[in-house]
């Protein structure tokens, strides 16, 4: 589960990419120039990295911890085989 400050936090985090996709939208229409639509562009993904290594983070100390700790030998399976799933689509990028 996600703690009040997590949510906090990436709720905070998620408004600001929020405007930001808003400002990649305004230079589309606007017909800026395409290198300084990329820049945003790049600035949004590390944004959302930044996103998903609270979550991440948050998780491991919490859901897998507590599996790790105190949950049934399939519980604790489960988490490791998630975590794997994760660290897999995160590795191609």
């Amino acid at each position: 589960m996600i703690d009040d400050d997590t949510r906090t936090k990436t709720l905070g985090r998620l408004r600001r990419i929020e405007g930001q996709v808003q400002g990649l939208q305004r230079m589309i229409e606007a017909d800026a120039y395409c290198v300084d639509i990329l820049l945003q562009i790049s600035a949004v993904q590390g944004a959302l990295e930044q996103v998903q290594k609270l979550l991440l983070g948050r998780h491991i100390e919490s859901c897998v911890s507590d599996a790790l700790r105190t949950g049934a030998k399939g519980d604790r399976q489960k988490k490791i085989d998630e975590l794997l799933e994760v660290f897999a689509r995160f590795g191609g990028r």
